[in-house]
């Protein structure tokens, strides 16, 4: 049904209220599909009335670890949104620790920390209980791997009890070789965008990656790829991701191309 799948975008924001129509139409054109990420309610209600309107996208429902420190869970409330016959995943939710760090840790760093472990344990164990996958937000402070770090233990320990009902995909990974090892160990794929097409930082782990680890997104309207940067993202530019990977990878962008379909349709249980 399609050629590739964008798995994790934000076209339901209102960066596209202009033109999401011919945007959406231009998508399916190309054989592509989408799915686009709440970050709170009101954006997973967003994603959802998106999803409803378009055959070619999905949405994940999920609370952002820090784009709304104020909003309290509150998991009928996700549940229901998670019970949507287009919802794929739970998310995106997990760790960020850039931004408390950049803003000196407002409310202590240990309140911090333990405010968004809360929030995002609670997000897990919904993922468990509706048998979805996790869209996982993870963001280390500035020359770190800790937020890392502490996913993969939160992720480990839930690991143990559940096994492979614990699944998902770590969002614009900015990790190193030795934390996607500890993700593959938890059978987690890990999702890379357009910043691998102006940037270097990626190729190692990249070359690394097993194939079936691997899935691309572009988080547009945000991180446009050559020859767009500076322009708002689209989805379709999940392309661009995707031939830039098959060159590291010193892959034809077909053979790439077919292999991240069956990715993504494995972990998101797209037809």
């Amino acid at each position: 049904m399609y050629t590739f799948i964008d798995i994790h975008s934000h076209v339901h924001g209102k960066e596209y209220d202009a033109d999401r129509e011919a945007l959406m139409k231009e998508l399916a054109d190309f054989g592509g599909a989408t799915i686009t990420i709440g970050t709170d309610y009101e954006e997973s209600e967003r994603a959802r009335e998106t999803a409803e309107r378009y055959s070619n996208v999905y949405f994940c429902a999920g609370i952002h670890p820090v784009d709304k420190r104020d909003e309290v869970y509150d998991r009928e409330k996700l549940r229901e949104l998670a019970t949507h016959p287009k919802c794929v995943g739970i998310g995106e939710c997990g760790l960020d620790y850039y931004w408390p760090s950049e803003c000196k840790w407002e409310s202590g760093e240990e309140v911090e920390k333990a405010r968004q472990r809360e929030l995002f344990e609670g997000q897990i164990k919904l993922a468990l209980e509706m048998n979805l996958p996790l869209m996982i937000h993870g963001r280390p402070s500035r020359g770190s791997m800790d937020a890392y770090r502490d996913i993969i233990v939160i992720l480990s320990e839930h690991k143990k009890v559940y096994g492979e009902k614990l699944r998902g995909n770590i969002h614009f990974f900015v990790g190193t070789v030795e934390i996607a090892k500890k993700f593959i160990e938890l059978d987690f794929t890990m999702s890379f965008t357009g910043v691998i097409t102006f940037s270097s930082d990626y190729d190692e782990v990249l070359h690394y990656l097993p194939i079936e680890y691997i899935q691309a997104e572009t988080d547009s309207p945000y991180v446009s790829p050559k020859p767009y940067r500076g322009k708002r993202n689209e989805a379709k530019h999940v392309r661009e991701v995707i031939e830039r990977m098959a060159q590291l990878r010193d892959s034809t962008k077909e053979e790439l191309e077919k292999q991240l379909l069956a990715n993504a349709k494995r972990v998101w249980g797209i037809d």
